[in-house]
């Protein structure tokens, strides 16, 4: 495991608010971890992310504002060693998480949002959240002073993280930052700091009526079951299902299954499993309907999303410890 960043004093409420960090509380029993949260979105996240059982960490939950930082910005990152699910918490600062290798979730509500090394997630301090993610991944997160920070957004949004972003976050974790160079770099932080157009975010529906459609999709997302075989299945007419799921998602059947599926695909790239592989994982006959499909979802090809998000199995150095920047 490996944990750095400017240290918190034991007993600090902050000291929990980056995972990994001092406060938080592992519970070292294999229970499910998604059983512990409660509605189909965390269900959803993960099962995104694995199958396995996994580790549960619970952290405290704090207002927005409620704890008198004493930094502008503190940057941490962890090397997640077991599949871990995150109980729902919320910070006193503004958070973003990002992975430096990986594919992870946050569930915010009913909505799920998949977190990579190129689109981070920006969360509003005080707003409640939990998340899951796999063994192996290089997790990142920074907690931001809502003091003496200008948030991007009021709500909870996804974050580009360029490679410049990436450099000064980098950065910041050093020890050994005089504090004029580290108020320089939190200030750029916070000048090249913009949402993301390429978000990957689900609306996951908990009306009763939708759960066999959910539960199916999440078990194989190849499942081909129509919007008609549905609402035989169901007793209801097809009209039913697709108005339940437009009030319950704002988005179509049809748009949903194809987000779902897409960001199914992005955590089985994540894994190093090929987009051949992948294309036939999440429902697809050819490699090209996938990368269409993939795209109008991402914004990307499942190659270009492949070399701006590597697999955990890439061979590439462990993130070694910050540089003694001035």
């Amino acid at each position: 495991m490996v944990r750095t960043g400017p240290r918190a004093r034991a007993g600090d409420p902050d000291a929990g608010a980056v995972p990994g960090e001092p406060g938080t509380s592992p519970t070292r029993s294999r229970d499910d971890g998604a059983a512990a949260s409660s509605g189909a979105a965390a269900r959803w996240s993960s099962a995104v992310a694995a199958s396995r059982a996994a580790e549960s960490r619970r952290l405290p939950s704090y207002a927005a504002g409620s704890v008198d930082v004493p930094y502008t910005i503190l940057g941490g990152q962890e090397i997640i060693a077991r599949d871990t699910f995150w109980a729902e918490h919320s910070h006193p600062t503004h958070e973003l998480l990002w992975n430096e290798r990986g594919v992870s979730t946050a569930t915010i509500g009913r909505r799920v949002w998949t977190i990579t090394p190129g689109v981070g997630l920006w969360i509003p301090a005080g707003m409640p959240h939990s998340g899951f993610t796999p063994a192996g991944v290089w997790h990142r997160a920074a907690q931001f002073s809502t003091a003496r920070v200008d948030p991007p957004s009021t709500a909870p949004v996804a974050v580009d993280i360029t490679p410049l972003l990436r450099l000064l976050l980098d950065r910041l974790i050093s020890e050994h930052l005089r504090p004029r160079s580290r108020e320089v770099t939190d200030a750029m932080i916070l000048d090249v700091l913009a949402p993301s157009e390429h978000e990957l975010l689900l609306p996951v529906p908990d009306h009763p009526l939708l759960a066999p459609i959910i539960d199916a999709l999440s078990t194989d997302p190849a499942d081909a079951t129509t919007l008609e075989q549905w609402a035989g299945r169901l007793g209801v007419s097809s009209r039913t299902v697709t108005r339940t799921f437009e009030a319950a998602t704002g988005m179509s059947f049809r748009a949903w299954v194809s987000t779902a599926r897409a960001q199914r695909a992005v955590a089985l790239l994540a894994a190093g499993e090929t987009i051949e592989e992948v294309a036939l994982r999440v429902g697809f006959r050819s490699t090209s309907a996938f990368t269409a499909a993939f795209r109008r979802v991402t914004g990307l090809t499942p190659g270009q999303h492949r070399r701006e998000s590597p697999p955990l199995g890439a061979s590439t150095p462990e993130p070694a410890a910050p540089s003694h920047a001035p």
